[in-house]
């Protein structure tokens, strides 16, 4: 069966950040993954991670206004001194919570931007990314991110992705697929995983339309986790998704697995 790993920045909102790990085990979880931890204290945060067991298995790099409808920072000409402010707090926060991984997102440029200066931005800042995590013994990945959801995203197809990674010999740079996100720009999730899943270093899900838990929309997740397993993918699958009601009463899903792993 995959190793299930709960985003608690999209999962047990219900509770303060804190609290979220020992819920996230409870529900029987493997491990935990933040999107931006960096609003908290990461020595509180590394002391409850220990204290549970929980492996943090991903943290993204700071990504400045983009979340708030901005551009971001990676691929985003202009922003080089933001940047590597960011990347001075990721490695602040990196050195203490020690993730197995960390996602460098592209972000969104503005129109007037000149395509071929954002992709050249981008590697600059990812080879200035690898220097930290090399360093630091963490997995470096990107993450291409679906269009309908936020225009423009610099990155948004794995075949992008992977060419990008390709013109990066020189750095050891994964793809993070998020199963959500390339059900919404690609479709046949099953048709691409095997022809891509040794260049996955992380995978996440939610389902489509609405990013909820699986049962939710289109995506056949016994089918993908089954595959995913098959694939002898080794990771952790992130369940990324926001709970149609709670979290505990959208975790059929996962009941259902540790079922199966119980008693297979």
């Amino acid at each position: 069966m995959p190793k299930f790993s709960a985003n608690i920045s999209t999962l047990f909102r219900e509770h303060p950040l804190i609290e979220r790990i020992g819920r996230a085990a409870d529900a029987g979880f493997d491990a935990v993954e933040i999107q931006f931890p960096y609003g908290e204290d990461p020595q509180t945060l590394k002391a409850e991670l220990d204290a549970r067991r929980m492996p943090l298995v991903l943290m993204n790099f700071p990504v400045g206004d983009l979340m708030r409808g901005g551009e971001g920072l990676a691929a985003v000409p202009g922003r080089e001194a933001d940047f590597e402010s960011a990347l001075l707090e990721a490695r602040g926060f990196a050195e203490i919570l020690q993730p197995q991984a960390m996602n460098l997102l592209a972000g969104r440029p503005a129109p007037h931007h000149d395509l071929e200066l954002c992709e050249s931005t981008f590697k600059a800042n990812l080879r200035k990314a690898w220097r930290i995590t090399r360093e630091l013994g963490i997995r470096l990945l990107t993450e291409p991110v679906n269009t309908i959801d936020l225009p423009g995203f610099f990155l948004n197809g794995s075949q992008q992705a992977l060419d990008l990674i390709d013109a990066l010999p020189d750095i050891e740079l994964a793809l993070q697929y998020d199963l959500y996100h390339m059900q919404m720009m690609e479709s046949d999730l099953a048709a691409r995983l095997p022809e891509i899943i040794e260049r996955v270093g992380h995978i996440q899900f939610s389902d489509v339309p609405d990013r909820r838990e699986p049962g939710r929309g289109c995506i056949d997740f016994d089918h993908l986790f089954d595959l995913i397993d098959d694939l002898g993918y080794r990771g952790h699958v992130g369940a990324e998704y926001f709970p149609a009601e709670s979290t505990s009463s959208s975790l059929a899903w996962l009941q259902a697995y540790r079922l199966r792993r119980e008693t297979g």
